[in-house]
Parts: C-alpha cells; sequence; structure tokens
C-alpha cells in the first residue's frame, strides 16, 4: 500500500485515532490477523481509510467471511470555520447496519465521529479514541486487541438500583395512554 506507512514515534505530535477491537471467537478464527497491534500507522490527511476483508481494496482487513468486502470508511477532516480535526464514519455494507454510540447506520450512511465512541456491526466491537494535536498533512492509527468484550467493559456498573424496602422491579417500563392510566387509578 502506497498511501499507508508504518511509522516509529514521530517527532510531531498529530492527532491519533487509538482503534480497540474485540470479536468473541478472535482467538480461534485469527480475524484481527492481518492488523499490526501497538504499530502507528501514518496516513496521508486526504486518504479515505477502508476497512473489510477486500485485502485488495481496504487498508486494514479483516480476515472473515462474514465481515462485507467494504465494511466501513473512515474520513479525517477540519470543521468548517475551526482548527478542530475530527474523523467521519460511513457504512459501506449493505448487508450490515453500523452503529456509532448506539445510533444506527445504514448503507451509506455517516456521522461525525465524537471523540471516544464505540461502533458495533454484527459480532465486532471497535473502541475508537481520538487523542493528540491536529496536524494538516496527516494523522496516525494505532490498534489494540481487546482480551475482553468493550460492552461488557462499559455496562460493569450500570446494575439495577437496590430499593431500600422492598424488592427490586427487573420488569421494563410499560407505555401507557393517560386515558387507560386514569382507568386504573379509579380501581
Amino acid at each position: 500500500m502506497t498511501t499507508l506507512e508504518e511509522a516509529a514515534e514521530t517527532e510531531e505530535d498529530s492527532t491519533c485515532l487509538y482503534v480497540t477491537v474485540y470479536h468473541p471467537s478472535q482467538a480461534a478464527n485469527k480475524i484481527f490477523s492481518e492488523l499490526s497491534f501497538k504499530h502507528r500507522y501514518k496516513l496521508k490527511a486526504h486518504h479515505q481509510v477502508m476497512f473489510g476483508r477486500d485485502c485488495s481494496i481496504c487498508d486494514f482487513n479483516l480476515v472473515d467471511n462474514r465481515a462485507s468486502r467494504i465494511q466501513f470508511a473512515l474520513q479525517f477532516f477540519r470543521h468548517f470555520g475551526s482548527l478542530e480535526y475530527g474523523f467521519e464514519i460511513k457504512n459501506l455494507s449493505k448487508k450490515t447496519k453500523l452503529t456509532v454510540n448506539n445510533v444506527e447506520l445504514a448503507y451509506l450512511n455517516k456521522a461525525d465521529l465524537p471523540g471516544n465512541c464505540t461502533v458495533c456491526f454484527g459480532d465486532y466491537q471497535i473502541l475508537l479514541q481520538k487523542q493528540g494535536r491536529p496536524s494538516e498533512d496527516y494523522f496516525e492509527i494505532q490498534f489494540e486487541l481487546a482480551k475482553a468484550s468493550l460492552l461488557e467493559e462499559k455496562s460493569l456498573g450500570s446494575h439495577l438500583p437496590v430499593p431500600e424496602h422492598g424488592l427490586a422491579c427487573t420488569e421494563s417500563p410499560v407505555e401507557i395512554d393517560e386515558n387507560e392510566w386514569g382507568r386504573s387509578q379509579k380501581r
């Protein structure tokens, strides 16, 4: 790949997108075997970075027949009227919806990525974290492999509240209209 260069630590600080990946069968199936972990990739600012299973098109390959040939793309950009840089993600899979922090993106939908977000499709979980200073000429990507589910780590602190008296309610709330609620209160 001519647009993708593996770079050693750079003297100039630039925007780096830290990409932590997880898949439940990553150990057995070597899904991420084509990614180089703990290395930074230096890319030109105008380059659209493609992820998917087609190694002739994609910059970063997923070794999985369930992944689309081109799953999604990331584009580095500068916000209009600002010196702040960011990334946008575009779903390029016709078969699989992509979610960014639980917001669903269908085929060809795109969204700005917050500085820290979780991207999911199929069984894939990807944590994206933007750090560093802006550079007009390039940005960097560094991969890391998660040992456990990224979604479970996020939800560890979200247990049901324990009431002071009585039993905890584990049922989901039910929506009813005003008239139905009024009738149930008169009974």
